[in-house]
């Protein structure tokens, strides 16, 4: 069994594309997305449609939470985020506001005997960062009941081991935090009596292209630069 995890495509089109592309070679057996489709990029609508049509199983990011309730309830009221966030809000048609209120915060799956619980942040909060060595991440694995653990949020990908127990970071498809302009995704390779195997993908995409709409857009500088560094 193989699953390819998406998330924070954050209305980066071009990026989910391109990544599209490249896990439709790899011939997975599922697609599941954690969230944040918007906030950003300034493509919310073309993101949620193209999930959509393709039926891609998805859960609630925080960014599209705050979208959905209009103000900064689940992100950081950061200069950035003045602009992100009602922008998304005044492009985004309402029936994808009325997706993505209705998206479920927690999925959790069985395959081949191992429990899988995907959520965006943590289990116990939609926009809670588990980074890697954290306190937040000790105190989650140590509550934790399931085999693993998926995660997002931090646009970091990294996997850990707790005892029998793994947490695995996916990354980000459309706004990389890994110092490089390109996006990261997970392959979980699935087999009974076995570990599960994380294979982190990482690939480049036009990041020039998005950049140079958001510049005509009139986006902030200091928002199209992370586009270009892979630096928040």
């Amino acid at each position: 069994m193989k699953i390819a995890v998406i998330s924070d495509i954050h209305g980066n089109i071009f990026a989910l594309k391109n990544a599209m592309e490249d896990i439709e070679k790899r011939r997975v057996d599922l697609i599941i997305n954690l969230g944040d489709f918007v906030g950003y990029g300034p493509y919310p609508n073309e993101v949620i449609d193209y999930i959509r049509n393709r039926k891609i199983i998805s859960i609630k990011g925080n960014y599209d939470a705050s979208v959905v309730d209009n103000k900064f309830s689940y992100i950081r009221n950061t200069e950035i985020n003045k602009f992100s966030l009602p922008y998304a809000v005044s492009v985004l048609r309402e029936e994808n506001r009325n997706y993505l209120n209705n998206l479920p915060k927690t999925l959790v799956m069985e395959f081949k005997e191992k429990s899988i619980t995907f959520v965006h942040g943590s289990t116990r909060s939609i926009n809670e960062y588990l980074k890697e060595d954290s306190i937040e991440v000790e105190e989650v694995m140590k509550e934790f009941n399931g085999d693993v653990l998926v995660c997002a949020h931090t646009h970091i990908p990294y996997l850990k081991k707790y005892g029998n127990k793994v947490i695995i970071n996916e990354g980000s498809i459309g706004k990389p935090k890994i110092g490089r302009p390109n996006s990261t995704y997970v392959i979980l390779n699935i087999e009974k009596g076995k570990d599960i195997q994380a294979e982190f993908i990482e690939i480049p995409y036009d990041y020039k292209g998005i950049v140079e709409l958001m510049k005509k857009k009139e986006f902030p500088e200091k928002l199209i630069q992370s586009y270009e560094t892979g630096k928040e």
